[in-house]
């Protein structure tokens, strides 16, 4: 329930110029001892100006309200406060993550490099070594690769 402190305000002041009044139309007979004309510092209400049925001044039920009011909303904050950091610790758990599955891909890559650095250092002393012979080995096996990398790919695209 929200209420602003204009409409609680407003209420307020109706219910505190509302007329008293019985079943039959009547005003009821003043009870305090005053002559019905809510003079001697009372209200038609028993109490003191200023004040409601229930004993509480209309700035004071202005103020609880506005507190009630200020308490929801701070409800509403601390859940999406929490929220927020519930969010921020999955964002860094997330963050570790990918680090760590960063890293591991600069090992694999590294690897990678030293083994295709070996081999080609393995085939640069065996064409040294072995002449035309292998070179026609490797030129026939270059082009096989390539051949079937085709074939995989038009097989791949076209289903």
């Amino acid at each position: 329930l929200r209420v602003s402190v204009e409409s609680a305000t407003t209420l307020n002041g109706l219910i505190a110029n509302a007329p008293a009044s019985t079943a039959n139309g009547n005003r009821p007979k003043p009870t305090n001892g005053s002559n019905g004309m809510y003079g001697a510092g009372r209200s038609r209400y028993g109490s003191s100006p200023g004040q409601m049925e229930n004993g509480l001044s209309a700035s004071d039920t202005n103020a609880s309200i506005m507190e009630q009011q200020n308490n929801d909303r701070i409800l509403e904050l601390s859940d999406q406060v929490a929220r927020l950091k519930g969010l921020t610790i999955d964002i860094g758990n997330e963050v570790k993550e990918q680090n760590a599955l960063l890293d591991d891909m600069g090992d694999g890559f590294s690897a990678t490099k030293d083994l295709l650095a070996g081999s080609l250092r393995r085939i640069g002393t065996m064409l040294e070594r072995g002449g035309t012979k292998h070179m026609c080995y490797m030129v026939s096996f270059i082009v096989f690769v390539m051949v079937v990398l085709y074939w995989l790919m038009i097989y791949k695209s076209s289903s």
